[in-house]
C-alpha cells in the first residue's frame, strides 16, 4: 500500500469518527480552562466598556449586537447605562465560537430568537448548528487539502530540493 493510500484511508476513518454523535454531555474543548468570569454571579454587573476590554469587541460591536438581536435582554441602569452579567460574558463567548467558525450573523440571530423562544425550540436549534458544523467541516477538509500542499511545498525548500522556475 502506498503512502498516499494509507492517508486517504486515514482521512476516511477520521471523517467515519467525525460523523460520530457526540457524547451527550460531553465539554467542548473551549469551555476546559477558559478564563474565568472577573466577579462573582452575583456582583456581576459590568459596564460596557468592561465587557469590551474582556471580550475584546468594541462598544460598538456591543450595541450592534444588542440591536439586530443578536444579544439577549441587557439590563440597564437607573440612568440608561447598561449592565452586562456573567452569563451575557458566556453568551459572547459562544458568539465569538459562532463567528470564528463563519456563521452567518443572520443565523445567529436566528439561533438567539430560538433560544428565548424556549426549550420547544431544541430540534430547530440542533438542525441549524448541525446544518453550519456540516459547513466547518467542508471548510476544515478544504484549509487541511491546502495545508498539504504548503507542507509539500515547504519540504522541498527545506530539503534543498529544487523544481523547475515557476513552481
Amino acid at each position: 500500500m502506498t503512502v498516499m493510500e494509507q492517508e486517504a484511508q486515514e482521512q476516511d476513518r477520521k471523517r467515519k469518527q467525525d460523523l460520530e454523535p457526540a457524547p451527550a454531555l460531553a465539554r467542548p474543548r473551549a469551555c476546559v480552562g477558559r478564563r474565568p468570569h472577573p466577579r462573582p454571579t452575583g456582583q456581576d454587573r459590568y459596564t460596557i466598556s468592561e465587557v469590551a476590554a474582556h471580550t475584546g469587541l468594541t462598544a460598538h460591536t456591543l450595541r450592534w449586537y444588542e440591536r439586530i438581536g443578536l444579544m439577549p435582554h441587557v439590563d440597564r441602569t437607573h440612568t440608561g447605562q447598561r449592565r452586562f452579567t456573567n452569563r451575557d460574558l458566556d453568551w459572547l463567548d459562544l458568539v465569538g465560537k459562532l463567528r470564528l467558525t463563519g456563521m452567518p450573523v443572520a443565523d445567529m440571530v436566528r439561533y438567539a430568537e430560538l433560544v428565548r423562544e424556549g426549550a420547544h425550540t431544541y430540534a430547530e436549534r440542533e438542525d441549524l448548528l448541525t446544518a453550519h458544523r456540516a459547513n466547518v467541516r467542508e471548510r476544515i477538509a478544504e484549509l487541511e487539502s491546502t495545508l498539504d500542499v504548503l507542507d509539500y511545498k515547504i519540504n522541498i525548500y527545506a530539503t534543498g530540493r529544487g523544481l523547475p522556475e515557476g513552481t
